[in-house]
């Protein structure tokens, strides 16, 4: 049984706006293979490119539109999701959100977030028949075993890998992977799973109590793997492609015949982690590296924490977590799924007067601004606006977000003061109208 709400939701008219102005200014910097996220090296892409040029990874302008979800569990939680294809080519991220597996799981809930690479399939089949995989080893009971549930959860990997790899082979295929973040959370353990470079983290009264580590090629241990296994790593990649060191699929990084599976180059082993439950847990965040190449987990966590005391919506939680870091600078799909417990901060009528209250500060300061550069004959562009705001102190910002977190706020109020201007400069041609004196 599950309870969810589903829905694309378009960005503020605002905001594509505010694309629109920059978008000559940004485009020469994103535009040209500027590198970055876990996948590939680009090695060339159908659609019409022109022959020997390498396409971009990146687009002109960002797709701002996000998918959204909300659900809960009978038993006390609720999540929501978001997620964004952002300034890349495509979008390769998908997502589970099961908060109630039922049968004698209907007390345990499963959540994940797939970020695919050199193509969307393995992340779209993985999202589709992981879970099955796991629960399939017959591993999974109620009676919660740490030691077996851990094993059943590596052999579901192990055994989507197996079934990955038949595909590849019957379809003649071999690129393309994905890395993967999930919890399964029971009445008594949250269940951290990693493989690959999307991290999970637990807030636990209001600090960062877990987080995942990522596998990276430059790690020692991984490097040492991966070059047992014939590889090398070149510019922080193995063989100086691809980002990750563990991943679904991804097959030409698993050719050691005389290696098993979690020796190769790249493994398919995902690392698990068992915590015991706390009635202090507030939250939990599984997100893609497109989010964690933004901002810490302590940052992150502390800016949810400051969120869900001033927003009851987790959807609008997730999307303003999104909207921070492409405002950071995310150049990656960004995908982010919150889970709360019932310790999650609640809404506080201080918070929410402070939030208030640096609103009206900041639409006041954005009012000043404005009304300095005009005066001095400069046009009061946004981008002149935000520089000047940068410079300044403000008390009060989201711990965690600073002034990024509010750049909505200031970009409605920017455009609030050129309407101002607007309607001033229509009232002064009207008046100067010489048919008016008439």
């Amino acid at each position: 049984m599950r309870t969810s709400r589903k829905g694309s939701v378009e960005m503020p008219a605002f905001v594509r706006q505010l694309v629109k102005e920059t978008e000559k200014r940004v485009t020469s910097f994103f535009k040209g293979g500027r590198g970055g996220g876990a996948g590939e090296l680009s090695e060339g892409e159908e659609g019409g490119e022109e022959e020997g040029v390498i396409p971009s990874p990146y687009l002109d302008r960002p797709v701002l539109d996000k998918h959204m979800q909300e659900g809960c569990a009978s038993w006390g939680l609720t999540y929501a999701l978001a997620s964004m294809q952002g300034w890349r080519a495509h979008m390769e991220d998908f997502h589970n959100c099961f908060p109630q597996l039922g049968g004698e799981l209907a007390r345990w809930g499963f959540f994940a977030v797939y970020d695919g690479h050199a193509g969307s399939a393995v992340a779209q089949h993985c999202s589709q028949n992981l879970l099955d995989h796991i629960l399939g080893t017959g591993k999974i009971q109620a009676g919660e075993d740490v030691e077996r549930v851990t094993e059943g959860i590596k052999e579901g990997f192990f055994l989507m890998d197996k079934h990955l790899h038949a595909m590849a082979c019957r379809e003649g295929w071999e690129r393309g992977g994905t890395t993967v973040v999930a919890t399964a959370i029971t009445p008594h353990h949250i269940y951290f799973v990693n493989c690959g470079d999307s991290r999970a983290v637990l807030c636990r009264a209001g600090r960062v109590a877990f987080s995942t580590e990522d596998h990276k090629p430059f790690s020692p241990g991984e490097r040492e793997r991966i070059e047992n296994a014939g590889g090398s790593v070149i510019v922080q990649r193995v063989n100086g492609s691809l980002a990750v060191s563990r991943a679904l699929g991804d097959f030409s990084y698993k050719t050691a015949e005389w290696l098993p599976v979690t020796e190769q180059m790249v493994s398919p082993e995902p690392e698990v982690s068992a915590v015991e439950r706390s009635p202090a847990d507030e939250f939990l965040v599984l997100a893609c590296d497109g989010v964690w190449d933004t901002v810490t987990n302590e940052e992150l966590c502390a800016f949810i924490h400051s969120r869900l005391r001033v927003c009851t919506d987790l959807r609008e939680v997730c999307s303003q977590v999104i909207d921070l870091c492409l405002y950071k600078g995310s150049l990656d799909n960004i995908s982010i799924i919150l889970v709360c417990f019932p310790g999650a901060p609640q809404l506080s009528p201080e918070a929410l007067h402070q939030e208030a209250e640096l609103e009206d500060f900041l639409e006041s300061k954005v009012a000043e601004i404005f009304e300095e550069l005009s005066a001095r004959g400069d046009e009061p562009d946004l981008l002149s606006v935000l520089t000047v705001l940068a410079s300044t102190v403000i008390p009060g910002l989201p711990p965690g977000g600073g002034l990024q977190s509010k750049r909505n706020c200031i970009i409605s109020a920017y455009y609030q003061q050129k309407e101002v201007q607007r309607s001033r400069l229509a009232q002064v041609s009207f008046y100067a109208d010489p048919f008016y004196m008439l």
